[in-house]
């Protein structure tokens, strides 16, 4: 997914009440069957509060991260790209209301999803507080932070909840393509001229640790990882994915005639991984508590966007309300 796991603890993982169906055989049996829960199932609410956490924080995330590209649209090097990068910002809008949808299935309210994204109540991946500064950050961000969200979403795929799981079947093939373009411009720019090619680098140097910290901290900090590995929501850790995105990269960065900005990082034929530097997770904690390089200003452009769209929701409604009324209501019919 797009999303951190960074938020607080979840409470609800206290024993209570509310965790009674915890022992539920048919919710366990399912489980343990590697079944699907689907909404009108009987589920633990602590269950069904990770999913909306979750699903809200992967919502919020494609719909932040329209805008370091959408800034790119009109500045395109050519009309082809434009029209490549306006489809992939389109796709990822889609995506969120793939996801807020889900979430609706487990009695969620879109509406107070948003409200709680924008007055910072629930957060969304810390990737999107980076500026693009160059048109080589799109392609960065198309190959490293997609190529990251891929890793995350292709596992969620077989998540326990359907409706997530479904969803996510979607969202991976459009992502792939996503990372095809962002590694296709890339490449483009790393075998043109000496400036294009110092543009690639910079951008690679200022986006690989990010992309690394989309993963979540280490699994001894994250907070979620083990209950939800348990309840088969996620299927891997933070650092098992953090590492199969680092093998999978670095032989793309050779083809791409780039280097990753990590000296430390070498083939270790023993344990059939590559190692790599510390990751400086204290990076992580400041964006995430707001004091990444666009925080303030991502947020005020997405409640200025909400603000702005309020006239199409109320007339939608009211659209809505006037076709839902029964035939003859208001005319004087007898």
């Amino acid at each position: 997914m797009y999303g951190n796991d960074f938020s607080a603890p979840d409470q609800s993982r206290r024993p209570g009440p509310d965790q009674a169906a915890d022992d539920d055989p048919t919710f366990t049996a399912l489980l343990a069957d590697e079944g699907r829960v689907e909404p009108r199932d009987a589920m633990p609410e602590a269950y069904r509060r990770t999913l909306v956490r979750q699903i809200a924080q992967h919502a919020h995330s494609e719909i932040i991260g329209m805008q370091p590209e959408g800034n790119w649209i009109s500045r395109a090097p050519s009309l082809r790209r434009k029209a490549i990068l306006m489809a992939k910002v389109q796709d990822e809008a889609g995506h969120g209301l793939y996801l807020y949808a889900a979430a609706e299935t487990l009695g969620a309210d879109r509406a107070d999803l948003l409200d709680q994204l924008h007055s910072g109540r629930q957060k969304y991946s810390s990737i999107f507080n980076y500026p693009t500064l160059t048109w080589a950050d799109v392609g960065a961000i198309g190959w490293l932070v997609d190529g990251a969200a891929i890793t995350n979403q292709v596992p969620l795929c077989r998540c326990s909840y359907g409706p997530y799981a479904r969803a996510m079947v979607r969202v991976c093939k459009e992502e792939s393509f996503h990372q095809r373009q962002g590694f296709e411009i890339l490449h483009t720019l790393s075998h043109g001229t000496p400036a294009q090619k110092r543009m690639a680098q910079d951008a690679v140097d200022r986006y690989w640790w990010p992309s690394l910290m989309m993963f979540g901290p280490p699994d001894d900090d994250s907070p979620n990882s083990a209950q939800s590995m348990a309840w088969g929501i996620k299927r891997f850790s933070n650092d098992e994915l953090r590492q199969r995105f680092i093998d999978m990269t670095v032989p793309q960065a050779q083809a791409l005639g780039l280097t990753l900005p990590d000296p430390e990082l070498r083939w270790n034929e023993e344990r059939g991984h590559y190692d790599h530097g510390t990751i400086d997770f204290t990076e992580l904690f400041e964006v995430i508590k707001g004091h990444g390089p666009c925080n303030a200003e991502r947020m005020a452009h997405r409640r200025k966007a909400h603000d702005d769209g309020a006239w199409v929701r109320e007339a939608a409604s009211a659209y809505a309300a006037k076709h839902a009324a029964p035939a003859g209501a208001g005319r004087g019919v007898a």
